[in-house]
């Protein structure tokens, strides 16, 4: 099954190399779900992982009252859930904070492909300094008025796609 492999280059420098940049794979973690706070902990997202403690031990103690046990248990489901899902974006949104820049997106069957295709494009262009880059600008959209851009990825209203 392919998975979508964000790579994150290090603030300040736009050529890392292998031991700098930072992979993270986009999509269900099962370990954040099974164990959210502890998760968040070992990636060092200190308030998420507080917020996800607080909240699982509210749901925790209203599981003990009588007639709230299921509201505590959706609470508990509700951040397991929440952490599986998205935790990967708090990583990379930390990073980002931090001044990490997003470069790619890569998706592969695995983290090794990924990298190998990453890294591959890398020594790919710093080998050929001396070529010219292709000039990839849409001059046609650069002469449209504000305002015709398509939004959210979605197709033109010209008729075409």
């Amino acid at each position: 099954m392919t998975s979508s492999y964000i790579f994150l280059t290090p603030p300040g420098g736009s050529s890392a190399t292998v031991n700098e940049t930072r992979t993270i794979r986009d999509g269900f973690t099962l370990l954040g779900f099974l164990f959210p706070w502890a998760w968040l902990l070992a990636h060092r997202l200190w308030l998420h992982a507080a917020a996800a403690f607080l909240l699982q031990g509210i749901g925790g103690a209203l599981m003990d009252e009588p007639g709230l046990g299921p509201a505590g248990a959706a609470i508990m489901l509700g951040v397991n859930m929440l952490v599986g899902l998205e935790g990967q974006n708090f990583r990379i949104r930390s990073l980002a904070a931090k001044g990490w820049n997003e470069d790619t997106l890569i998706a592969a069957d695995t983290i090794g492909i990924a990298e190998q295709v990453y890294f591959a494009d890398r020594t790919g262009v710093a080998a050929s300094d001396d070529t010219a880059a292709p000039d990839w600008d849409n001059k046609a959209r650069s002469n449209s008025p504000h305002g015709q851009a398509t939004s959210l990825g979605l197709f033109g209203f010209d008729g075409g796609r």
